[in-house]
């Protein structure tokens, strides 16, 4: 009798302490993607990214702010380990499309290189939880580089790459296009990319679109060179605010 009340107690003690492991591993993990400096991947894929609140991007007046989306981007960054460094945040972009719903439809990048001599692009995209990068193409620009080419290497994440095929977007019934994307969506031959997959424009000129999984996306975009006055977006009232009309 003596053993069996030693073997329970040995075992509610295990119990207990296996309970406060778990306890301490997930403050560990909080902690780690708390902290300033980026933490490694490993550690911070423990804590799971939460969709972002709309309205938390946006001043009282309903002005876009830029400070607000790029904090988001920076918790995004450490939880997937990302390196941030100063020059880093001095290079991020971000932007709403003019749509006032960053957290559905907007995006966020770094342009690492962009050599219009030698034709050569990189960049890195950030995609927030289940955020659509709008549907757009690119044209030949007017000086006497080429029309963009350009492929797409998920770094972190899951991204839905969207392009001209076959539509087998019914197959993905958990993709939601933002009814601030209006109108929809033209070309639905879906890809859903996981980390070290890479995916090709299907053709130069063809329209393309990418939404993000449920944690987000970091994404290394790879072109032959990027002019900005050649982007052309399927919404006219993107287009417009993309292009500075």
């Amino acid at each position: 009798m003596k053993n069996l009340v030693l073997i329970i107690a040995c075992v509610a003690v295990f119990a207990a302490c296996s309970q406060g492991n778990k306890k301490a591993d997930k403050k560990s993990a909080e902690s780690c993607c708390q902290k300033e400096k980026p933490a490694t991947e490993s550690c911070c894929q423990k804590k799971t990214l939460t969709p972002f609140d709309n309205a938390g991007f946006y001043t009282a007046d309903g002005k876009f702010n830029e400070k607000a989306a790029k904090d988001a981007v920076l918790i995004l960054m450490k939880h997937y380990g990302y390196p941030v460094t100063d020059k880093t945040l001095s290079q991020l972009w971000v932007s709403d499309y003019g749509t006032g719903r960053f957290a559905e439809v907007g995006l966020a990048a770094i342009m690492y290189a962009n050599d219009t001599k030698d034709r050569y692009m990189l960049q890195d995209i950030f995609l927030l939880p289940n955020q659509m990068l709008p549907e757009h193409w690119h044209e030949k620009p007017e000086s006497d580089l080429p029309a963009k080419m350009e492929g797409w290497l998920v770094r972190n994440g899951l991204s839905y790459i969207v392009g001209e095929g076959e539509d087998n977007l019914a197959s993905f019934p958990e993709i939601k296009i933002p009814a601030a994307h209006t109108g929809g969506v033209t070309v639905k031959n879906v890809v859903k990319t996981l980390p070290g997959e890479f995916v090709p424009l299907s053709k130069v000129f063809s329209h393309h679109w990418q939404i993000a999984g449920p944690q987000g996306a970091i994404i290394t975009e790879v072109a032959n060179v990027h002019a900005n006055e050649a982007v052309r977006h399927q919404v006219q009232s993107i287009n417009n605010h993309f292009l500075g009309k």
